[in-house]
């Protein structure tokens, strides 16, 4: 049986993310219903792994974590607070069968694949040093049974409320100009 270990598991995260954004990039407009679904697919990897970094990883990681590990601290923290804030939103204003879609998408999927790129080659060696082997057996664990919970469920649907508030409101916003 190999070895639990939750950089492991957040690294298959991101190829699997990798790779609905894969799916999505060979879409056509005419398939707005595969990019719902890619989206919808997308957002159900991405927000719970997001959130328990956030919640759970990262303070763990800061608590431990020289300056240049607090420094690649603050970076992980802004590029998921400038993702959150933008990209999301932007996508959801957009009709799925749209060019604009297809843009947005696009750039979401880069900075995805930028800060998971970022993550696995500088916090996750660092964070190997930081946690011995069974402390990340046992977080992985932790995660596994996080993401089952109603904890992250409702921080989940939070981010996801905030994402179609934004998107709402920049529909409107669009269509005043």
């Amino acid at each position: 049986m190999a070895t639990r270990d939750i950089l492991k598991t957040l690294r298959a995260e991101h190829d699997e993310l990798r790779q609905l954004f894969e799916q999505m990039e060979g879409t056509t407009d005419r398939a707005a219903k595969k990019r719902a679904d890619l989206l919808a697919r997308i957002k159900a990897n991405l927000l719970p792994h997001a959130k328990w970094e956030e919640t759970v990883f990262y303070p763990m990681f800061a608590e431990r974590a020289d300056r240049d590990g607090l420094k690649t601290h603050a970076e992980a923290v802004e590029e998921h607070r400038a993702v959150e804030k933008t990209v999301p939103p932007d996508v959801h204003a957009a009709e799925f069968g749209t060019p604009q879609f297809a843009g947005r998408v696009k750039v979401f999927g880069e900075m995805i694949d930028h800060h998971a790129s970022e993550e696995e080659s500088t916090m996750f060696s660092m964070a190997r040093k930081l946690f011995t082997a069974k402390e990340r057996a046992d977080l992985d664990v932790a995660y596994e049974e996080w993401k089952a919970s109603p904890a992250a469920a409702a921080l989940t649907a939070v981010a996801e409320a905030k994402t179609g508030l934004k998107a709402a409101a920049r529909r409107v916003t669009r269509r005043a100009q």
